[in-house]
């Protein structure tokens, strides 16, 4: 089955209001919002990079947002193999 086969007719959109509800988890324990401030060394070519790269924003602003893509996207990947692996295991254990 693809993705455009699934009736999502009966789900209703995730909400605004929702959202602000919701509890953020990292390794399953809440983390509060907002920004904390760190001092880090990084590479100087990473920072001239953002640099270049921001234009008029903030080029801390862009390297927070290459983080978080990155985390989103490894996360969403360790989750998909994870559910694979489960999906696969009980396919087994019907078949047998």
């Amino acid at each position: 089955m693809t993705d455009e086969d699934i009736d999502l007719s009966d789900i209703p959109e995730v909400t605004e209001a929702q959202m602000e509800r919701a509890v953020l988890r990292v390794g399953g324990k809440p983390v509060e919002r907002g920004k904390q401030r760190v001092n880090m060394f990084l590479d100087m070519f990473i920072v001239e990079y953002f640099k270049a790269k921001a234009g008029d924003r903030g080029y801390q602003t862009l390297i927070n947002e290459a983080l978080t893509e990155y985390i989103r996207n490894h996360d969403v990947k360790e989750d998909l193999r994870q559910i694979l692996r489960e999906e696969l295991k009980r396919s087994k254990n019907v078949l047998s």
